[in-house]
């Protein structure tokens, strides 16, 4: 036993900190409907980026929507190349990942 403990690494040796999880690859495209109001696209691109970004903090560790200020959420924007969010946006993401709990 005192042979194995000497020759393993300490634990703050094995994992680096701080952890970064791989971002998730881009969603395919695919064309919308065509002969709806421009509302409606307006708001079906609100809505899955604000899906995209909220599932990019959950997977980094944002449980809940207080931890997610509008930084937070457009440095994640950032961080998987999208265009910064709106507040309406960042509300948005904060509304999914309180209703999803």
């Amino acid at each position: 036993m005192a042979v194995a403990a000497a020759t393993t690494e300490p634990l703050d040796r094995q994992l680096p900190m701080p952890f970064h999880p791989p971002l998730p690859t881009p969603p395919v495209k695919k064309r919308l409907p065509a002969g709806r109001p421009r509302e409606w696209y307006v708001s079906h691109n609100r809505r899955l980026k604000a899906m995209r970004l909220a599932i990019a903090l959950l997977d980094s560790g944002v449980y809940q929507p207080t931890s997610a200020g509008n930084h937070k959420i457009r440095t994640t924007a950032e961080r998987l190349g999208m265009r910064p969010p709106s507040d309406t946006t960042c509300r948005m993401v904060r509304a999914l990942i309180r209703y999803g709990r």
